[in-house]
């Protein structure tokens, strides 16, 4: 959103545009920030060094930055530069997004007001209101839909775009929940199915060993995953490159031969997208019918693998074993079954397979992309069936797969407390769009959790720090004529630092301060034993606040300010709270108190890790005196709960390969015969950075191509080219590479939607072809589902 049009103050904004349009003299000198051509002066301050996490965008990692700060004004970024044991507290050195960070902060587009919507939702036409209106606009509409519907007609939506607790959705959250509570949510965008499968085969996420544990692996499957460019955890990729180092032997599955399999594999294996399943029930055919399983293991440790591990009761179900040498359905998962669906060769399988089984202790590290598709809880299970008939469980150098959040309790994430919510029912995070259409409709079979039913349909929504109401949804086409109704959706509002594809459907804007401009507090992303401090660094621009001050303030239109805040806190009084009562009685008692750890300007506590906790250890070492929190007390190959879903077809109790709903194997493959995909791109964090000049030059948007599919449709490298299907169509310039394998296409997801007057997307979002369609037993979204054709422009 520009300024055109709207006055503010002159001297903000010269200084603003200076900054934006990068008037350098030299690394961090701005013209505008001492003297500019208006001639408005001010005294050049001392720098100061301040140190502090890099905002949390949910981009995988947490890392410490060096902010160089002048004259109110952010000059340089820097990275991590403690010095330290390279293993137990490694450097947390940040990307190209977080150095980058400051093209974002002084982007010419930040929101500065609170606008209300004009003209028709999805237009962007606004006009510039004040902070009071907001409120009693806000007041007005959350009471109204309250009094008409009840509470469980607002949703607060999924949204990661920032993780400093005082910065993000859970503010939001609080407040609602004082008012009487809204329509919740479980689970993620990232980790539906991976979240939901891992507990049916171990009862616990818990499955990973501390990552500091890899480097007594010898063997490591990477697999779907690409720590390098996603991280994963900060020094993922690190770890992973000590560990070979030391000896690991390192083999990257993956469509694409991703920065991952270029910097840290020993070998890459292109692998049909959505087919996982298949390659490792092919392995395990080699594992068994070479008798290279570990029978011990299995039969202490494991129910369902045979006739002689079925639960009681179950006996005469298909066992694992039995589905992998096609004892019922007659076809045996061989590797020469595998190579038909995969398009990997029957003696890499075999190969791959006795490398694995072989090479123990042995790491099978699940990406998550491979299991946001068509049935994507099966992907889970057969990679965390692998693990447990190789016995490469609760040991060191091992891996459980499955989630693999770390052994002895992660990152809590978030700490801020939002309370109870009063609105039982709760829907899966993916299935807003059903709860708007149709959310009286909708129970337990749906996955709705809490209620029989939902006693209402989404009429307000109160989107924070995200951008699923648009851009990182499924099918963006039918998305929108959702929002565009105000039959159906009565308000929105967005409240965010952007005009952002989501907030142009809203119809009250919100400006968010960003986290160098409030003070928050953060941990590590899945993995780590650190803490981050994040000072309020300079001033928030305009009139933005944070979603903490937002919120508080409206507390009091609603007459709840003092329990909101508990008696007047603000931000920085909770970050001490957060640090004192919190982090310090739990996680890391010997951390330094708030006042110390400010004053010490480190950015970062962490606690090293000498010796690293292994997952389910006392389970394998005694599984009679530490059971499983299953059906069985054991790792459940044959899964009774899944059994107990009573859909055998779609939701079997072993795992299984389910061939997809979009493949390129029906009919439907010769209209659109390329399958897409859409990674997680190293110049964004989904959708946060795609405005990021810095970031977007060095990365630019394209649609990866294979040049056998480039050459039998005349397409050349650099060429502008039609990607569509039967949801939408975009235009968008190809890269012609070997590095993604034939038959397959990449368009990086979280490109902001950008559509012409055609609705053609000019952005190059890959959610204009992707299915709002979810997977049956987690109701996760399967977005990387997707068949497609492609043409020259």
């Amino acid at each position: 959103m520009s300024s055109q049009g709207i006055a503010i103050d002159r001297r903000s904004f010269i200084k603003w545009s200076s900054l934006a349009t990068g008037s350098l003299l030299g690394p961090g000198v701005f013209v505008a920030c001492n003297k500019d051509t208006h001639g408005l002066t001010e005294p050049v301050t001392e720098e100061r060094i301040v140190r502090t996490s890099c905002p949390a965008h949910n981009c995988g990692g947490r890392c410490l930055l060096k902010v160089y700060v002048q004259n109110g004004i952010i000059t340089r970024i820097e990275t991590d530069d403690r010095q330290g044991d390279n293993i137990s507290n490694p450097q947390l050195r940040a990307c190209l997004r977080g150095r980058s960070y400051r093209k974002r902060q002084y982007h010419p587009d930040r929101l500065k007001y609170p606008l209300l919507r004009t003209g028709e939702r999805g237009k962007a036409e606004f006009k510039r209101i004040n902070w009071d209106e907001a409120y009693d606009i806000m007041h007005s509409k959350i009471s109204a839909v309250i009094e008409k519907y009840g509470n469980s007609a607002i949703h607060v939506p999924y949204g990661t775009g920032s993780y400093t607790n005082t910065n993000g959705r859970w503010p939001a959250a609080r407040l609602m929940n004082l008012l009487g509570g809204s329509l919740g949510y479980y689970n993620s965008y990232s980790w539906a199915c991976i979240n939901i499968a891992t507990p049916t085969m171990f009862g616990t996420l818990e499955t990973g060993n501390q990552r500091q544990d890899w480097m007594n692996s010898r063997y490591i499957l990477m697999w779907g995953w690409n720590p390098a460019e996603m991280k994963d955890g900060t020094n993922s990729d690190y770890f992973i490159r000590k560990a070979r180092e030391n000896g690991a032997r390192v083999v990257c599955i993956d469509p694409r031969m991703s920065p991952s399999a270029i910097s840290l594999a020993d070998e890459w294996i292109p692998v049909r997208p959505g087919t996982d399943a298949a390659f490792m029930s092919a392995m395990a055919w080699v594992i068994i019918t070479e008798n290279l399983t570990d029978d011990d293991f299995i039969k202490r440790c494991c129910s369902g693998y045979d006739k002689e591990t079925m639960p009681k009761g179950y006996e005469k179900e298909e066992s694992y074993k039995e589905y992998i040498l096609g004892t019922r359905d007659g076809t045996p998962k061989t590797p020469g079954w595998a190579e038909k669906i995969t398009a990997v060769p029957a003696s890499t399988i075999r190969r791959i397979a006795l490398e694995y089984a072989r090479t123990k202790p042995a790491i099978l590290y699940q990406g998550y992309g491979m299991q946001r598709r068509a049935y994507g809880e099966q992907v889970v299970r057969a990679g965390a069936t692998l693990a447990a008939i190789t016995g490469n469980i609760g040991i060191p150098g091992g891996w459980a797969s499955g989630l693999a959040n770390q052994a002895g309790g992660g990152p809590f994430w978030t700490v801020f407390p939002p309370g109870s919510n009063p609105v039982k029912g709760i829907i899966p995070v993916y299935l807003w769009t059903e709860a708007v259409l149709r959310g009286k409709e909708l129970g337990p079979e749906h996955g709705i959790r809490g209620a029989d039913k939902l006693d209402n349909n989404i009429k307000l929504i109160w989107s924070v720090a995200s951008n699923i109401l648009v851009n990182q949804h499924g099918n963006i086409n039918r998305t929108i004529e959702i929002l565009k109704d105000p039959e159906l959706l009565e308000f929105i509002i967005v409240q965010d630092n952007f005009m952002t594809p989501s907030a142009k459907f809203a119809d009250l804007v919100l400006p968010a301060c960003t986290q160098f401009e409030t003070w928050g507090v953060s941990d590590g992303w899945k993995y780590g034993e650190e803490v981050f401090l994040a000072p309020r660094i300079v001033d928030p621009p305009f009139e933005t606040k944070s979603d903490y001050r937002i919120c508080a303030d409206l507390s009091k239109k609603f007459g709840v300010y003092d329990k909101y805040t508990e008696g007047g806190r603000d931000e920085k009084d909770w970050v001490a709270w957060f640090i004192d009562e919190i982090y310090r009685k739990t996680r890391f008692p010997e951390m330094p108190v708030f006042r110390k750890f400010e004053a010490s300007n480190a950015g970062v506590y962490v606690k090293p890790v000498y010796n690293p906790k292994v997952a389910l250890k006392n389970f394998t070492g005694d599984p009679s005196k530490y059971p499983l929190r299953t059906p069985s007390g054991k790792i459940e190959l044959f899964s009774i709960e899944l059994f107990n879903a009573g859909d055998p077809i779609e939701i079997p109790p072993v795992a299984k390969y389910i061939q997809e709903w979009d493949n390129p194997f029906d009919k439907k493959a010769e209209k659109y015969p390329l399958q897409a995909m859409g990674h997680h791109y190293g110049p964004r964090v989904h959708s946060t950075h795609d405005n990021n000049e810095w970031t977007m030059k060095a990365l630019p948007q394209r649609v990866f191509i294979n040049p056998e599919d480039a050459s039998s449709r005349g397409i050349n490298d650099g060429d502008l080219v039609r990607i569509w299907n039967e949801r939408g169509a975009m235009k968008l310039k190809c890269r012609i590479t070997k590095r993604i394998m034939p038959g397959v296409v990449d368009i990086p997801q979280g490109a902001w939607y950008d559509p012409d007057e055609d609705g053609v997307d000019r952005g190059g979002n890959v959610n204009i072809l992707t299915s709002e369609r979810w997977t049956p037993f987690a109701r996760g979204n399967a977005q990387h589902t997707i068949m497609v054709d492609i043409e020259k422009a």
